[in-house]
């Protein structure tokens, strides 16, 4: 094979032999793999590389699915790999009960410029989103002697036991696993596309002129089911995430933080899925000025690599005594150095400026769709902010899972999410705009196909998300 000079590149076709170890893969996974690991596709990824992932057989697919939010600068970005590669060859398991490590702290002192507010000054590191949620549970607890929590209708705060408690967006995470972890409350979260208020109000109330019905049920909630006295925290995701990539309207996280403040619970923010850039800003509630009290951050922090954390102020956290938190792998030395180049690459490569305007290209697209004559029969909503988009279909037809398989036909990878019938793009988010403009065509042409009633092969989880 000949490589450079003028020599045209050939398309790739895959072996027989490749694709015959592929189906051996993928059936020894099915048979050796729990069975309750939803998933995509049966296919296995053998490669990654910026916006694209290569099958085992060969075929090469756009990732607009980041592993969920996870590989926010691409797979394998070189600086986050080098400094794996370095730290690897230095010390990889530094454990934290045994002394600091440097890794550890270098991490500390690249984030605390990034934090949303300047109290955010002290940080524990764990290694699943789960986890850190958990960890703020602990904190929360701790620090008020106050036992109930109140989370939000739609929420996703994970799968360990104590999580599943808080997770809301699908009965699937707790069903036939309880009794669960008690003293959890819910209320509804302002997804104004799927208000009644609002819908019977003939446009006085809408996403921009909020009801804010969600605000009186929480301080009704309050008064009938837990007491200020017995409630430790609040947890909310600024945008919600596996309940649709619903941002909240205006003004409902300042009413949020007014309830806390009158009532000494802790406002909790989970940025697990939205932070680390992935709205256009370092954390989403940045964009409505909030403060938190404890904010909650894993996936994109060291773009692939095992790490989570919280972060809340000094007073709160040195009120837990030595010994009580900490984790075999908790605050892992090579996560730690993947995270201080994620951190790097932020101030070095204008990322969060790629965000806003790749965007704003798909939503344009999407926003078009939603009126164009051929396809509004199949939007019902298009909303998110940055890279974090959602497009909701009009219920009843499946269409969500079937855009999402055209979209693997066409070699693009995404996601639904909700129980709603929504689509979720989570882009890299320093896409070249020539694989944007890409995605977009793949998208807006499968939007299209569906709406003349194509119907593509089925998708391996049946329209069900992930996470």
């Amino acid at each position: 094979m000949m490589f450079g000079g003028s020599q045209s590149r050939q398309p790739f076709i895959p072996k027989k032999h490749s694709a015959m170890s592929a189906q051996a893969l993928t059936q020894f996974g099915l048979k050796h793999v729990a069975k309750g690991i939803g998933r995509l596709a049966t296919d296995v990824i053998e490669s990654g590389s910026g916006s694209y992932v290569t099958m085992v057989g060969g075929r090469k697919m756009l990732d607009f699915t980041c592993g969920i939010g996870v590989t926010n600068l691409g797979h394998c970005h070189p600086a986050v790999t080098k400094a794996a590669q370095s730290q690897a060859g230095k010390l990889v398991h530094g454990q934290i009960n045994i002394a600091f490590q440097k890794p550890y702290l270098d991490l500390v002192k690249a984030l605390l410029p990034l934090m949303p507010h300047n109290s955010l000054d002290t940080f524990f590191f764990w290694n699943s989103g789960s986890e850190a949620v958990e960890a703020a549970v602990k904190l929360a607890r701790h620090a008020t002697k106050k036992q109930n929590l109140i989370v939000m209708q739609g929420s996703y705060h994970g799968r360990t036991f104590g999580t599943m408690a808080m997770t809301r967006s699908k009965t699937i995470y707790g069903q036939n696993y309880g009794p669960l972890m008690p003293g959890v409350f819910s209320v509804p979260f302002p997804y104004c596309a799927q208000c009644s208020i609002a819908a019977n109000s003939n446009a006085g109330h809408g996403f921009d002129n909020c009801c804010m019905d969600p605000i009186l049920q929480l301080e009704h909630l309050l008064k009938r089911e837990t007491a200020p006295s017995d409630t430790a925290a609040i947890f909310i995701e600024p945008v919600l995430g596996e309940g649709g990539y619903v941002p909240p309207p205006p003004g409902y996280l300042s009413k949020v933080r007014q309830i806390c403040d009158k009532n000494n619970i802790l406002l909790v923010a989970d940025e697990v899925q939205s932070g680390f850039g992935r709205t256009g800003k370092m954390f989403a509630i940045e964009h409505w000025g909030v403060r938190p009290d404890i904010l909650v951050m894993a996936k994109g922090i060291a773009n692939g690599f095992p790490l989570s954390g919280i972060v809340s102020r000094k007073e709160l956290m040195d009120m837990q005594p030595p010994g009580s938190m900490g984790g075999t792998y908790a605050g892992n030395a090579v996560s730690c150095a993947a995270g201080v180049a994620v951190a790097k690459a932020f101030q070095e490569e204008k990322i969060l400026e790629n965000v806003n305007a790749r965007g704003a290209e798909l939503k344009a697209m999407l926003d078009s769709s939603r009126h164009a004559r051929r396809t509004a029969s199949v939007i019902y909503d298009v909303r998110g902010l940055g890279l974090m988009i959602a497009l909701e279909c009009k219920p009843g037809h499946g269409y969500a899972s079937k855009i999402q398989a055209k979209c693997m036909e066409k070699g693009l990878l995404v996601l639904t999410t909700s129980i709603y019938d929504t689509i979720r793009f989570i882009p890299p988010l320093n896409i070249t705009t020539e694989d944007m403009a890409k995605g977009i065509k793949i998208i807006e042409d499968a939007i299209k196909e569906v709406a003349k009633g194509e119907d593509p092969v089925e998708t391996g989880t049946k329209g069900e998300a992930l996470e």
